[in-house]
């Protein structure tokens, strides 16, 4: 049996152990979440703005839309492996999945994606309920549209988790990848429309935004979702996010087989 017929028989498994594993910290999960919301705290500033005029394009209703699809997205396609990562590492439990007939990122992948029931089941519906109530009017997608939607949630999410595994194969070579994975954070709130729309930034700023792989990641199902995104573009913008999600990937693996090895050479 090939190591990809292994992996995907043995996935079902992985991800109801992934999810009784959520179930059992679900503390740690709600904790998480709660570090997660800071897109409400966006919502009442900018609707706090817009009361008096429009922000360009964006009225209140406007924001209300984007910032909570900004955290439906979030919960949806978020991941925290660049923790668990590093803590295996350092403490040489990494050394027991190297063991297991199953790569150790196809196992990381199904913890991330068992949580995500998780996740939706305590915060998406209120949200939902949120933006059918205050925007409800502008979501009415097509089937065709739905398929762009989901998509797009999933290349964010590859391009999440292939981020994080990347950033957590550094634990390999220097003390702790977590102090990267902070500046990586600082510049995801700013360049993935995290705390403001991109569409509001300067015009040389928003240009730069627009050709970083942060947009794709969090701002472009958002655009796609709340009908900022010009329809004409979808197709090519999705295939864009695609390929940052296959270049991640490729990077994160790279990086991840060599950090192995040396882990490997050191006696991990």
């Amino acid at each position: 049996m090939s190591g990809i017929e292994r992996a995907l028989r043995a996935f079902p498994t992985l991800l109801r152990v992934g999810l009784a594993a959520a179930l059992a910290y679900r503390a740690e999960m709600l904790i998480w979440m709660l570090t997660t919301t800071m897109p409400l705290v966006s919502l009442a500033l900018w609707s706090a703005v817009a009361e008096s005029a429009p922000v360009g394009r964006f009225g209140a209703d406007d924001f209300t839309a984007y910032f909570l699809t900004i955290l439906i997205v979030r919960q949806l396609t978020g991941s925290w492996l660049v923790w668990e990562m590093n803590m295996e590492i350092k403490s040489g439990v990494l050394s027991q999945r190297l063991l297991k007939p199953i790569h150790p990122l196809i196992a990381y992948a199904a913890d991330n994606l068992a949580a995500i029931p998780l996740r939706a089941a305590l915060c998406l519906p209120i949200a939902i309920i949120a933006l059918a109530v205050t925007s409800g009017d502008r979501f009415h997608p097509t089937l065709p549209e739905v398929g762009l939607w989901i998509a797009s949630l999933v290349g964010a999410w590859l391009i999440n988790f292939f981020t994080m595994a990347l950033i957590g194969s550094l634990a390999f070579v220097i003390e702790s990848s977590t102090a990267v994975f902070d500046v990586y954070l600082a510049a995801f709130m700013v360049f993935a429309g995290y705390l403001v729309p991109l569409e509001l930034f300067p015009a040389w700023l928003g240009d730069v935004a627009r050709v970083l792989p942060f947009r794709y990641s969090l701002a472009f199902p958002v655009e796609l979702m709340t009908g900022l995104l010009d329809p004409g573009r979808a197709l090519s913008e999705l295939a864009v996010q695609w390929a940052f999600a296959a270049g991640t990937a490729a990077l994160a693996l790279v990086a991840w087989r060599a950090g192995v090895r040396r882990f490997s050479a050191f006696g991990g």
